[in-house]
């Protein structure tokens, strides 16, 4: 297979996975968690005294893939993903909710481009790392300050994110390496 090739059906699985992000983060926040608050989210501990909806793992893993559906197939393919998980975002979510969930991804997924995007030279890690914490800030306080008014479970928001952001990192290096030893550039 040449390596054309490989990048752009390396890059349609990153698209897959990123749009699988939304639904699954709706279908988490609804019931998977250690405490489900009723007619609420359900709830994971993400540090010491933290808690937040569960979904939020799923909001971290998609700004990482965002940034490696722009590696892979482009800068174009990752704003109609941005575009697409926005639409996304409002039909997998409560009525009282969708616009506040959609604002926020479709901020956190333009910050997450805007940083990503010239840092990307410095190198994937960094930049997917370094985007990602920016795109998880604006998704958490745009959806919070959007849905709420409020911006209390602020901290719990970012950690949960951030957790998936991290645990990402080592697939990320063996993207990088592997990119490298194969001659594999960005698109």
């Amino acid at each position: 297979m040449d390596l054309q090739m490989r990048q752009r059906i390396e890059g349609g699985i990153f698209l897959l996975g990123f749009a699988a992000c939304i639904p699954l983060a709706n279908y988490m926040i609804g019931h998977v968690g250690t405490f489900c608050v009723l007619n609420g989210p359900c709830l994971i501990p993400v540090g010491p005294g933290l808690t937040a909806p569960s979904g939020v793992l799923m909001v971290g893993l998609a700004l990482v893939l965002r940034d490696l559906v722009q590696r892979r197939l482009g800068i174009a393919w990752a704003i109609g993903a941005i575009i697409i998980g926005a639409f996304l975002s409002t039909t997998f979510t409560p009525p009282s909710l969708a616009l506040a969930s959609a604002a926020a991804f479709l901020g956190s997924e333009i910050a997450d481009l805007l940083v990503f995007t010239p840092l990307q030279k410095k190198g994937l890690v960094k930049a997917a790392f370094f985007s990602s914490i920016a795109g998880l800030v604006v998704d958490s306080v745009m959806f919070l300050w959007l849905a709420f008014g409020s911006l209390d479970f602020l901290a719990g928001q970012v950690v949960g994110k951030a957790i998936m952001v991290v645990a990402a990192l080592p697939i990320l290096f063996w993207i990088r390496n592997r990119d490298r030893r194969l001659g594999l550039m960005p698109a």
